[in-house]
């Protein structure tokens, strides 16, 4: 396995991220929360921060940072907001099939305003049939002469109706199963191109979450990414390199409730003393920060791992396990912690007047997109079974 440091850059973007994440994004995040609106401000701070292009290499506009990096800007941000480190991470997953399948003139034509934010992407995989089940897949995608035609839909997407570009998949063969799935970039303004139903959630409420509909939806077929039936390897690839950005959010947010439990701790009197002066309290908090380092490392750790392979490194067999393991670990310390840290603040935790509630249903998330905990526990126990 490889092993990781952070570089002097890399903690100096952290200093950098913090400070606009409690400046300019922690002041916004209950009330981000409470209207569930997209925060199109918080898109234009990272925007001129240069916060929407990390992983984008140099060539095509972007920072050229890699994941690890990519990680920390989204955990950062996450400590005060999981919807505005969202901006972030979905960004990334939009655009990863792209990256990973898109040829030169696809990556030159799409990736440029992806890096500085002038596009917002998504990631268009689930459909109320098909969810952990991506072989279930019935959007269709029949070759019409130079275009492709979609016909179908889509659900619980992220920056639905946001953004500009959609990496769609579709299947070309539906006799195929997995093998006749497809990529595809669809623009928001394809004819035929529709954006349905906008979810209310229980967390990351200012995240647009949407229906998309394909009704004879005409896009150019140059917008093929790879060649048919190449989607599902697209699309698993993919995942495999964006989990570690929900795994980063998960310790995000996991760390800014233990920050706020420790401070409440220190300042609330029972009995005549703090409450931190209790080891019941003291035994809580040492948990919920040895959970949060543990995984915070795991995440470093496929992070770097994918920053290596994708660099030229040696394939490390066990990327897709490595990768897994980080998001179901984080998540579940994600929901433990913050679920811990109401307790400590007890009926006061409970309350919307303080922001460990939000933090918990935020949390919840983390162990459902990008693939659920259980999915990631079968490629687990797929590679060490293998």
């Amino acid at each position: 396995m490889y092993q990781y440091d952070l570089t002097e850059e890399q903690l100096a973007i952290r200093q950098i991220v913090r400070r606009i994440a409690r400046e300019k994004v922690a002041p916004r995040a209950a009330e981000i929360d409470e209207t569930g609106e997209y925060p199109w401000d918080i898109l234009e701070v990272f925007r001129k921060n240069d916060l929407m292009g990390i992983g984008i290499p140099e060539e095509y506009g972007g920072a050229g940072l890699g994941m690890l990096t990519l990680c920390i800007v989204i955990e950062e941000i996450a400590k005060v907001c999981a919807t505005s480190s969202l901006i972030v991470a979905a960004q990334e997953l939009g655009l990863m099939p792209i990256l990973l399948a898109g040829s030169e003139e696809q990556k030159q034509r799409f990736l440029p305003k992806a890096a500085t934010g002038e596009h917002i992407t998504a990631f268009a995989l689930t459909e109320p049939g098909a969810g952990s089940d991506a072989g279930a897949v019935k959007t269709r995608a029949v070759r019409d002469g130079d275009d492709y035609v979609l016909d179908g839909q889509k659900c619980f997407i992220t920056n639905g109706g946001v953004a500009d570009l959609y990496t769609v998949f579709a299947t070309t063969d539906p006799e195929a199963g997995i093998k006749g799935l497809s990529a595809f970039v669809v623009p928001k303004d394809a004819p035929g191109f529709t954006i349905g139903k906008k979810e209310d959630k229980m967390g990351i409420r200012g995240s647009q979450t949407t229906e998309l509909i394909f009704d004879k939806c005409r896009i150019p077929a140059e917008n093929l990414l790879g060649e048919e039936g190449q989607g599902f390897k697209i699309a698993m690839m993919t995942l495999d390199r964006t989990r570690p950005g929900i795994a980063a959010q998960a310790v995000g947010i996991a760390q800014g409730a233990l920050d706020y439990a420790v401070n409440y701790a220190q300042e609330r009197k029972q009995f005549g003393r703090s409450i931190a002066a209790f080891q019941g309290i003291q035994f809580m908090l040492a948990d919920m920060a040895a959970k949060v380092e543990a995984a915070r490392q795991l995440v470093y750790k496929a992070a770097a791992t994918i920053d290596k392979v994708d660099e030229g490194g040696e394939e490390f067999a066990a990327l897709s396990a490595l990768s897994a393991m980080s998001k179901l670990f984080a998540s579940d310390v994600a929901m433990e912690v913050t679920t811990d840290a109401v307790q400590v603040l007890g009926g006061y935790g409970y309350m919307r007047d303080y922001p460990l509630e939000r933090m918990m249903r935020d949390a919840k998330i983390t162990q459902i997109y990008e693939g659920t905990n259980q999915i990631q526990k079968i490629v687990i126990a797929r590679d060490l079974l293998k």
